[in-house]
């Protein structure tokens, strides 16, 4: 099931860049000050627009800094494969730069064993959340991670398989090729244990690259876990396609309240739809200690059709901006691009 949702209003985008040794990333940032900055890390060849569903979610509670690393999202590759922890380094000095004190870490995919490696160095870091965390140490081969792969993106929508057409392409294959080894071969197991942030494990039901054992098992490694848990409906991509289930997560793990009933439950944000089937959406515990949380029910979208083919036009348009600005390396039409594909995203919510 897939659901839209977020924030009616778009977002003020705000890019700039981030030096580091001879290499440099690009911030995307929104929102005001709040109680808590988040920092969002991507997968391997994908760009920050993963976060796109999740990061207006996020901005009601706190200002969101979403990253693309080298040879991502259209950030220049380095002159040599970088390793998971100088991705790491170029994390904390985005930190450091941008004056952020203990933000949530919030790492995708590969983005988990970045976070994870910076975390284990900084032990000022307090709250870390890994989504869909890899590399699985009992099946670490690229054939095997590539059927995985396969066998999830099944259970991906079509927005998000697009999504990562373009940033594969966007990538390229060899900068692609350089940087896989590095993910496959580094042990997130083993950093758990330096690890000592509250940290949230999340997964989707359908996530084969990302199993239920690999989570428990992992889970175990690390010495401060608030919860692991698995949301139903969703696959590896799990904070797009369900952002509003993963940004409740978020949220109160960093408020140390997973325990306690969901933000929307207590802040009356929830819409209609969601406090109709709000006793059918209750948290549970599987066997192997894994919270289960149910889908949010899809939300109506009640849009003209000639208003959502403009929306659409218009974000078309964001994206043909962004890669120009990527292309004459120029980070302001970057965010004129990215501000533009936000905004048509919000009208085409409805």
């Amino acid at each position: 099931m897939t659901k839209t949702g977020g924030s009616d209003e778009s977002p003020d985008i705000r890019v700039q860049r981030v030096q580091g040794d001879g290499v440099w990333a690009r911030v995307s940032s929104a929102g005001e000050p709040g109680e808590r900055p988040f920092v969002l890390v991507s997968g391997i060849g994908v760009s920050s627009h993963y976060f796109e569903q999740l990061a207006p979610h996020l901005m009601q509670f706190g200002p969101v800094y979403a990253l693309d690393l080298p040879g991502f999202g259209g950030v220049p590759h380095a002159r040599h494969a970088l390793s998971i922890s100088e991705f790491a380094d170029l994390v904390g000095t985005a930190i450091d730069e941008l004056g952020l004190e203990d933000p949530v870490v919030v790492g995708h995919s590969m983005g988990t064993q970045i976070c994870a490696d910076l975390a284990a160095r900084r032990p000022g870091l307090s709250t870390l959340v890994l989504i869909s965390p890899v590399i699985d140490a009992s099946r670490r081969s690229t054939p095997a991670q590539a059927v995985r792969f396969l066998r999830a993106a099944l259970h991906e929508p079509s927005r998000v398989k697009l999504l990562a057409v373009v940033a594969y392409l966007t990538c390229g294959f060899g900068w692609f090729f350089k940087i896989l080894p590095r993910m496959m071969s580094y042990p997130i197991e083993r950093t758990a244990a330096r690890v000592g942030a509250s940290t949230l494990i999340i997964r989707g039901e359908h996530d084969a690259v990302c199993p239920r054992s690999w989570v428990t098992r992992l889970s175990e490694a690390f010495p401060r876990v608030a919860s692991v848990v698995e949301i139903e409906g969703a696959a590896h991509s799990v904070m797009h396609a369900h952002a509003q289930e993963v940004a409740d997560l978020c949220v109160r793990h960093a408020a140390g309240k997973l325990g306690e009933p969901s933000v929307g439950e207590m802040e009356g944000t929830n819409d209609a739809a969601s406090r109709r089937h709000r006793d059918q959406l209750q948290e549970r515990s599987s066997a192997d200690g894994i919270t289960v949380v149910p889908e949010l029910p899809d939300q109506e979208v009640s849009l003209d059709p000639v208003d959502a083919v403009r929306a659409i036009a218009d974000e078309v348009q964001g994206v043909a901006v962004e890669l120009k600005g990527n292309r004459t390396d120029d980070d302001h039409l970057v965010e004129q691009g990215r501000e533009q594909q936000a905004e048509a995203r919000s009208r085409g919510r409805g």
